[in-house]
């Protein structure tokens, strides 16, 4: 350990808002609660949200996670089975049903939302074009809300010149919710022009916390030598921030899942660092992070508050019954 006179200064300019949104704590806190109520195992359809370290705190509470319904063993089939925050297709509870499956669902209510959108313009006739990323289990949700051939994906701008429509008058769109603000705009604004009766959702898709955490990252990258944005490489909103900060001015930005990807070698000269997390990294990284540069460096940190969330989303009726306590989040929130 160096004495403080040798470690050389460094600012850390830490984004507010950043981690978990109002989405993503819901989800964890479902798992959590049912665990509490039901007991283990508490099975998990998909990660409940892209983040290993999440994941692996709720297999130590007695969660288990599945890809797909058939892999619950049938001696288990009274224990509650959680459907994550991404959303699914209305063919997984339809086949939850049928197996007589008791389940939780924990599909944020931004993403509840973004279906309800799409299947709007269903019931108005229209084709509906979905922005997003192919593959990811948002996507494949909200696609599976609608009829075979009802919904066309559209991930690039390329794309939009190649999508032939039956019917160009009657089209509508809604996006993932964790997209870039930038790269959407640039798609929307090459469907609008090729399709000026395209008609938008009710309500904005890209939800609240993407738009808010990309915004922070954008105020604080300008000048900084490194961005570290703590996050899972599945995890779309955090992939998206990497790309925001080095667009926005930082000299380098690293995804990382813990303080032990840092690549200390690389890191070199810094005397400013920008810190950032995605949606569903938790807060006790964003810690140990600070806690490795403290010990290398006399830091300083800034908080950069750009927006004051106060979004709250409710369990559902069949957990409120039971207390939720600090010390059942302090796995991921730490214990401030």
């Amino acid at each position: 350990m160096h004495d403080t006179a040798t470690k050389p200064p460094l600012t850390i300019r830490l984004c507010q808002p950043r981690g978990f949104c109002a989405g993503v704590d819901r989800a964890i806190q479902i798992v959590v609660l049912a665990l509490k109520k039901y007991g283990a195992p508490v099975y998990v359809r998909h990660e409940i949200v892209h983040n290993r370290y999440v994941v692996e705190g709720l297999q130590n509470l007695g969660a288990v996670f599945i890809e797909e319904l058939n892999e619950i063993p049938d001696e288990h089939h009274d224990a509650p089975v959680v459907f994550s925050a991404h959303g699914v297709p209305k063919s997984v509870p339809a086949d939850a049903q049928a197996r007589n499956l008791f389940y939780l669902d924990a599909t944020c209510p931004l993403v509840s939302k973004v279906h309800k959108q799409a299947m709007r313009h269903r019931r108005h006739g229209r084709h509906v074009l979905l922005i997003g990323h192919a593959g990811h289990p948002e996507v494949i949700g909200t696609m599976g809300q609608l009829d075979e051939g009802g919904v066309t994906l559209i991930e690039t701008e390329a794309d939009v010149q190649n999508f032939q429509p039956a019917d160009p008058e009657a089209l509508g769109f809604v996006t993932q919710t964790t997209l870039s603000v930038e790269d959407t705009a640039g798609i929307l604004r090459a469907l609008q022009e090729r399709f000026p009766a395209l008609q938008a959702p009710a309500a904005e898709s890209i939800c609240y916390a993407t738009t808010n955490r990309q915004e922070a990252v954008k105020e604080t990258a300008p000048g900084a030598d490194l961005y570290l944005v703590v996050g899972a490489p599945n995890s779309s909103n955090s992939r998206r921030l990497v790309e925001v900060a080095e667009r926005a001015g930082a000299k380098m930005s690293l995804l990382v899942q813990r303080a032990s990807e840092i690549p200390w070698s690389g890191v070199g000269d810094i005397a400013t660092l920008g810190l950032s997390a995605g949606a569903s990294a938790p807060e006790i990284i964003v810690d140990e992070i600070i806690n490795a540069f403290r010990e290398r460096f006399d830091v300083t940190v800034e908080l950069a508050v750009t927006a004051t969330e106060t979004e709250d989303f409710p369990v559902m009726r069949a957990l409120r019954d039971v207390e939720l306590t600090p010390a059942d989040m302090a796995f991921v929130n730490g214990t401030r």
